[in-house]
C-alpha cells in the first residue's frame, strides 16, 4: 500500500480553506468581503485569519478610511506555496482512495 500524503493540517480546516482559496484569487480582500464571501461570524473569521497569520499564510494591514477602520488580508507567497502543496496531496490521496 502506497504512503499517504499528509494533509497539512493549519490549511484542512474547512474556513481556512475557504479563505485561502478566496485570497488566491484577488490581490487583498477586506474582512467584511470575505465575511460575506463564507458566511462566516466576526470571531470565528477572525480567529481562523489569525491562525493563517501566525503560520506566515496571510499578512494583515490595518488603516483608516475616511475615519472608519479597515482591515485588508493578502495571501503570502509561503501561504501560495501551501496551498499548492495542499491541494497536490489532496490530489494525491483521492488518486490513492479512487485507484484502490
Amino acid at each position: 500500500m502506497p504512503e499517504l500524503p499528509e494533509l497539512n493540517p493549519v490549511i484542512h480546516g474547512k474556513l481556512r480553506l475557504a479563505l485561502l482559496s478566496l485570497l488566491v484569487g484577488v490581490e487583498k480582500a477586506e474582512f467584511i468581503w470575505l465575511r460575506a464571501k463564507t458566511g462566516s461570524t466576526d470571531g470565528n473569521l477572525g480567529a481562523q485569519l489569525l491562525k493563517l497569520e501566525e503560520a506566515g499564510y496571510v499578512t494583515v494591514e490595518k488603516k483608516f478610511v475616511q475615519r472608519k477602520p479597515q482591515t485588508l488580508y493578502r495571501i503570502t507567497e509561503t501561504g501560495r506555496q501551501a496551498l499548492t502543496e495542499y491541494v497536490q496531496a489532496l490530489k494525491q490521496l483521492l488518486g490513492t482512495a479512487i485507484g484502490a
